[in-house]
């Protein structure tokens, strides 16, 4: 088949994925950077991403590079944007795609992370980061803030078994201000998405706190009739 020449004459454009990736560790949200490898500003904090290759998609790229550095699969996966400003590379034309992740930090591997120099830091520690990456992670947090209005983002990013006060946490968190304790505790029952587990925590205190998990059923036959999780 002959080749077009409208695509032949066209000047190659390199396409990248950055990968945005938020855990939540003791009370703190927290992000996964590394130290580039590659100039320019090699040695500089940045976010985990890579070049697209020919034979997969911006997700398949974000998927590849995210079980590289972490050593997990199936892992929340969500488009952010695209950042296609054209001197935002002085390396060359790239345009990059930046996705945001969530994933459950006591499951990835520790030793994996490392041997890839990634390092967790808190999002309000932040080092300075290289390219335009301060600004997706400032996009990231915008729309993580408006995920968290419309999904249990605690299915992504908590134990499978959480106590209510860890979950009021993690919104408080990602909301960056403080909730009401009772009222937290009163509309996040009403949603009906959490099972009492006969279990507690007892690392805080003797008297300890129910454990809960999340009633994953429920909440896609919520989701599917239009629900929205609005705390």
């Amino acid at each position: 088949m002959e080749v077009n020449r409208t695509y032949t004459e066209q000047h190659k454009i390199l396409v990248a994925t950055d990968c945005i990736v938020f855990g939540f560790d003791e009370g703190v949200l927290k992000l996964l950077v590394f130290k580039r490898r590659i100039n320019p500003f090699m040695g500089e904090w940045s976010l985990i991403g890579s070049f697209v290759d020919e034979e997969e998609s911006v997700t398949e790229a974000a998927r590849r590079v995210l079980l590289q550095f972490t050593g997990l699969e199936n892992i929340f996966l969500k488009e952010l944007r695209a950042y296609s400003d054209v001197d935002r590379d002085p390396g060359a034309r790239c345009i990059s795609i930046g996705q945001y992740a969530l994933i459950r930090i006591n499951e990835y591997d520790k030793e994996q992370v490392e041997r890839h120099g990634a390092k967790w830091f808190a999002v309000d520690e932040l080092p300075d980061m290289v390219l335009d990456h301060n600004r997706m992670i400032s996009d990231a947090l915008d729309r993580l803030k408006e995920t968290a209005r419309r999904k249990p983002l605690g299915f992504e990013l908590l134990p499978e078994k959480f106590t209510i006060p860890q979950l009021q946490q993690l919104y408080e968190a990602i909301y960056q201000r403080r909730l009401d304790d009772r009222n937290f505790r009163k509309k996040l029952l009403s949603f009906g998405l959490l099972i009492k587990l006969d279990e507690k925590d007892k690392t805080s205190s003797k008297k300890g706190a129910f454990l809960y998990r999340f009633d994953h059923d429920k909440y896609k036959n919520l989701e599917e009739s239009g629900f929205n999780f609005v705390l």
